[in-house]
């Protein structure tokens, strides 16, 4: 490649930071002086856009799903889970790029929208609701930081068709996630086009950052768009390693044969579940005391005061849905990072699945009401049978507790049965203190969770890689620093000359 061909390439990163960063101090000072032009423009175009899709319901649940994807919980932990995933592989300064890249949204997107004070849009046919002020865009804004800082992060663990996929489909979400913005009514075009000129700016001032603090550290220079930020650390980004005990055809045979196994385990248990509740509610025990299921939920309501019912709810909320799906979500890239395989990933999501399919079919069918005590809770969706708090709980806290025992060696894997227990124990407390549960309901959701998890243990067989024929042994870390002297020779052999 020719030098000017090469100065072209290296000089067009800054060509489009600069130009989003003037684009975005013209927006922001139009929109600061409102610019009649563009306000009429504005608002023609957020009563337009919002009128496509006002009277779809099924359009605007989808609009406000891909929306939900660029919220500031979904970007937070999909940063942190990055995070955790480069901090357990020990690339440091990578993991420090996302927190302070992450960071600065937090801090541009109040600090302008106070100083620039622009109401949201108003249209005809409202759908959602925004909160603050309109300029700029925070989704829109997070979305290109945060989705763009973990493509430049990962792109050198794709290769050809891969990272053109990556690529497209980064782009693709980022732009969907803005329009979204429009379509809902929430934001005008502008605020959207300044969320984006301003995510650009700081994704490339970081990324020049980075590569300040690559050249003092004396690391080659690259180039972040089309090499990511560290290409040298490929191995460490790939989630795992490649499985290359068997060919393509038998795997997908024994995956074939895992997959049916498990679900008919799982038809099966849900069949004995919907069974004992239908039974429970044939036998006309819906707020009987069976096994004291009219008698401990009002003694636990007699025992009330402001204080445990503050604890209650902080203790039952850590087995809600969102509690449930960061710690799952948390512990997935937990063992990724350290076991380099996906069988534990695929066993915990299995497992987390086919508990939230199987509350929600069971509880849907035996329909038993909630015990006759006053409720702390309102408005919950669903009914009382089984607990899907204590199943959720149960299933995640053991599942973690067998991967980590067989996985790790040494005493301390042993103190993971100790939330194993301990947090089902709380949240059982929690929602008979609550009066949301019968002893029935949360012994089902034990039985559940003992059957379920047996299954998916013997099936899915979660620890098979953490063994191997000499013994137990701890995968990831100690497989990077024996692999470390490889690239060392690897950079050798490409530069003999750097001795």
């Amino acid at each position: 490649m020719s030098v000017p061909a090469v100065t072209r390439r290296a000089l067009a990163p800054l060509a489009i930071v600069t130009a989003a960063a003037l684009l975005f101090a013209l927006l922001l000072l139009l929109v600061r002086l409102r610019w009649g032009p563009l306000e009429s423009a504005d608002h023609l175009a957020a009563a337009r856009l919002n009128s496509l899709i006002a009277g779809h319901p099924l359009v605007v649940s989808v609009v406000k799903a891909v929306t939900w994807l660029g919220s500031s919980g979904v970007l937070w932990t999909l940063i942190g889970a990055a995070v955790v995933l480069l901090a357990i592989r020990r690339r440091w300064r990578l993991a420090v790029y996302l927190l302070v890249t992450g960071a600065g949204v937090l801090t541009l997107d109040p600090v302008l929208k106070a100083l620039v004070g622009r109401l949201r849009p108003v249209v005809a046919h409202p759908i959602a609701y925004g909160n603050g002020d309109s300029f700029p865009s925070g989704h829109a804004l997070g979305s290109i930081v945060c989705y763009g800082a973990l493509l430049l992060v990962f792109l050198p663990a794709t290769r050809g068709t891969w990272r053109r996929g990556f690529i497209t489909v980064i782009v693709t979400l980022i732009a969907a996630i803005g329009i979204s913005r429009l379509l809902l009514g929430v934001h005008y075009v502008s605020d959207v086009l300044g969320g984006w000129a301003l995510g650009i700016t700081w994704l490339g001032l970081t990324a020049f950052a980075f590569e300040l603090s690559r050249h003092a550290a004396g690391a080659p220079v690259t180039d972040p768009v089309t090499e990511g930020l560290e290409p040298e650390a490929s191995a460490d980004l790939r989630p795992a390693e490649p499985e290359m005990t068997m060919d393509l055809h038998d795997r997908a045979r024994g995956y074939g044969r895992t997959a049916a196994g498990v679900v008919v385990i799982w038809v099966l248990i849900v069949g004995v579940l919907t069974g004992i509740g239908k039974l429970i509610m044939i036998t006309h025990n819906g707020n009987g005391n069976l096994l004291g299921d009219h008698t401990i939920p009002h003694w636990f309501a007699a025992q009330r005061t402001a204080t445990l019912n503050h604890w209650s709810l902080i203790a039952s909320n850590l087995g809600a849905t969102q509690d449930i799906l960061i710690v799952s979500v948390v512990a997935c890239v937990a063992f990724i990072a350290v076991t380099r395989h996906w069988r534990p990933v695929i066993f915990l999501a299995v497992v987390m699945f086919g508990e939230l399919t199987a509350f929600l079919l069971v509880e849907d069918i035996v329909k038993r009401p909630r015990p006759d005590v006053p409720h702390l809770d309102s408005g919950l969706p669903t009914s009382a049978f089984p607990s899907g708090h204590m199943a959720a709980t149960t299933c995640l806290y053991v599942g973690i507790a067998i991967l980590v025992i067989g996985h790790a060696r040494g005493w301390w894997r042993y103190l993971f049965l100790i939330p194993a227990v301990v947090m089902p124990v709380m949240i059982a407390l929690a929602r008979l203190y609550r009066g949301e549960h019968h002893p029935t309901d949360l012994l089902a959701s034990v039985l559940f969770a003992a059957l379920w998890l047996t299954a998916t243990t013997m099936l899915i067989k979660p620890n098979k890689d953490g063994l191997d024929r000499a013994g137990r042994r701890p995968l990831g870390l100690p497989q990077r620093k024996a692999a470390e002297p490889s690239r060392e020779s690897e950079s050798a052999t490409v530069n003999p000359g750097a001795a």
